[in-house]
């Protein structure tokens, strides 16, 4: 059962820049001007569980295990529809607002992709 699902919106222009640090930034639909483009913005949808390691997580047909939640991903989703996601393998999170999952690189996505976590 998916307990979140979005879809990718437009694309800031520098959004892909940070994949040579395995990481996407995600952002709702009001996201700061000074931060657009180096976000992937995405509709704000409400969440309707916990996020948990070993959980998945899916970019358009691509999908990675999550390894571990930081302690705000819940409520910035839930309100602003912001998160950072690393593709880094990591068991504990960084900092409270990112997800890290089980991979080496993150994808490429495009605008329309959906965003599910099940």
């Amino acid at each position: 059962m998916n307990i979140y699902e979005t879809e990718i919106l437009s694309i800031g222009n520098d959004a892909f820049s940070f994949l040579s640090e395995n990481m996407l930034i995600l952002f709702g639909e009001h996201v700061p001007p000074e931060l657009m483009d180096f976000c992937f913005k995405i509709k704000v949808n409400q969440i309707t569980g916990s996020i948990e390691p070993g959980m998945s997580m899916h970019f358009g047909d691509k999908s990675y295990l999550i390894t571990s939640v930081g302690d705000d991903v819940l409520d910035n989703l839930n309100n602003l529809g912001h998160v950072t996601v690393k593709f880094d393998n990591a068991i504990n999170a960084e900092l409270p607002g990112t997800i890290h999952l089980r991979a080496s690189t993150a994808p490429l996505p495009q605008v329309g992709d959906k965003i599910i976590i099940n």
